[in-house]
């Protein structure tokens, strides 16, 4: 898991200074994994690190550090009936304040600082070799403590998903990806006004009366999800996308629509095996056509999936011993 610098400028330029916290360490049992975070801000937050009686006191530290401007800190707390938790593990929480400023000052593909109340500000050279590895080779490390510092991969997330269209389903199946980690959400609509006025934090959206035309500026690797209020700008996108290039290409519809679309592609000057690779209909018909249920199928065909080329993407399984 990385940390996310695109979320965190949009916090940082809607509300002003936040509060990042995030799981440095853990043992037994908990609720999140090393590298699971949240942005606190005074009226709300930005993801979790779990719920529960952890997350609730880690908000209130937060919006102490908001209101008084204190220093970073670092925190090990049990997880267990004190708190009315019953993992029975433990976690280190390092709650940090972030403004324009500091989220500026980042450069290179992997953070690392030292721990609050850590001995000194030397780098140890465990840490410097990972910042060596990630510049020189491309190497990822995972989240996690080295030696009194703490190291996050500062990495964009590895994949883009492109949701064409802003009704009812377009809606749950944004509402449901936009909360989850390593996704980078593009929302594309005909008009500004099929959006609803609240849009998920990280959620990019276009709007244009063509759009067609924003096929081209879609990266090579990114998965679609055409799911537009018409058939005809449902096959102008699957067609414009056959010719582009994609991870993946998915089509809200019927086994009839499908039919229908494979002939039509066909006779647009598509090969059957290319047009093979759109998946429709989308999400898990077994779940019903209510769209949150249609939203659950396409996530959990996400989250089951690797993203297009992943299988490149260089990384550490971990930062130990490095």
């Amino acid at each position: 898991m990385s940390l996310n610098t695109d979320l965190m400028a949009e916090a940082i330029a809607r509300h002003g200074a936040v509060v990042r916290v995030v799981v440095a360490e853990t043992a037994g049992s908990t609720p999140r994994e090393v590298g699971a975070a949240m942005l606190v801000r005074a009226d709300g937050q930005t993801g979790t690190i779990g719920g529960g009686a952890l997350e609730h006191e880690a908000l209130a530290t937060a919006r102490t550090m908001l209101a008084g401007a204190l220093p970073d800190r670092l925190d090990r707390l049990a997880l267990g009936p004190a708190r009315g938790q019953c993992c029975g593990g433990a976690v280190v929480l390092l709650s940090e304040r972030w403004d324009g400023a500091r989220l500026s000052a980042l450069d290179g593909p992997v953070l690392a600082r030292p721990l609050p109340g850590s001995a000194g500000p030397e780098m140890p050279l465990a840490v410097r070799r990972i910042l060596s590895r990630a510049r020189s080779e491309g190497v990822i490390p995972a989240p996690g403590i080295i030696r009194g510092w703490m190291v996050e991969p500062l990495c964009p997330p590895l994949r883009q998903i492109w949701v064409w269209g802003a009704g009812h389903v377009g809606r749950a199946i944004i509402a449901v990806l936009a909360p989850l980690p390593g996704l980078a959400l593009s929302w594309i609509d005909t008009d500004r006004a099929r959006f609803p006025e609240d849009i998920p934090a990280g959620v990019k959206i276009h709007a244009t009366p063509a759009l067609g035309t924003l096929v081209a500026g879609a990266p090579q690797d990114a998965e679609h999800l055409v799911l537009t209020f018409s058939h005809a700008l449902d096959l102008e996108l699957c067609h414009l996308l056959l010719g582009h290039g994609f991870g993946r290409l998915g089509l809200i519809g019927s086994a009839t629509k499908q039919a229908r679309f494979r002939s039509r592609l066909a006779v647009l000057g598509h090969g059957a095996g290319a047009i093979d690779r759109v998946e429709c209909p989308i999400g898990a018909p077994e779940l019903g056509k209510h769209p949150q249920a249609i939203a659950v199928g396409v996530a959990a065909a996400i989250l089951g999936t690797k993203a297009a080329g992943s299988a490149d993407h260089k990384a550490s399984a971990s930062t130990g011993g490095q």
